[in-house]
């Protein structure tokens, strides 16, 4: 799975950027926060996070510049009748960190100001992702440590294990890295 690639823009648009890395060039969709930050950019090497979907007829590329984009993102196309496309008609009208206060702060009505989102998706969203954002928000301002482990709850999380177990077993893991700790529980959680 690619989770991040390093290289140039070869081609900007407003929700897409093809990306030339080691002279290969991908088709990647992004928001258009994300294509402002790319153009302030474009003339220097940029590493750009993926979020790759495969499906039956198509082997889809999502690129962001900031990890709170990305993770916003991944936890809004597991929102049933949230695509990827919904999501990033969301990121493109709100960056994530507006987004999320107006999920903290329950505006139903801005959420409805992204194009194809009405009344009822709305609602969905709200109540799917309530307290997301508070955690998220939290993860951005730890020690590089507790971020490390916070990633890998996110990971594990995103793998299908519930929140409870995953904390009950990260207590007694205390490796260092995202993958160790990710590692050992995945031994721990099977």
């Amino acid at each position: 799975m690619i989770t991040g690639m390093i290289g140039n823009i070869y081609k900007l648009e407003p929700t897409l950027v093809e990306f030339e890395v080691n002279s290969i060039i991908y088709k990647i969709h992004i928001s258009t926060n994300t294509s402002y930050m790319l153009h302030a950019n474009k003339d220097k090497k940029i590493t750009l996070l993926i979020s790759e979907i495969i499906r039956e007829d198509a082997h889809l590329l999502f690129g962001f510049v900031e990890d709170m984009e990305k993770a916003t993102f991944e936890r809004l196309i597991k929102i049933n009748g949230v695509g990827p496309k919904v999501a990033l008609a969301i990121l493109s009208t709100y960056t994530s960190a507006t987004f999320g206060k107006i999920i903290q702060d329950k505006d139903i009505n801005a959420l409805q100001r992204v194009p194809g989102i009405g009344a009822k998706g709305a609602g969905k969203i709200m109540v799917d992702l309530a307290g997301f954002f508070s955690e998220l928000m939290q993860t951005q301002n730890l020690p590089k440590n507790e971020g490390i482990r916070n990633e890998a709850f996110m990971a594990l999380q995103s793998l299908g294990f519930k929140s409870g177990d995953i904390s009950k077993v990260l207590k007694s893991i205390h490796s260092s890295s995202t993958q160790d700790i990710i590692k050992e529980a995945l031994k721990l959680l099977k």
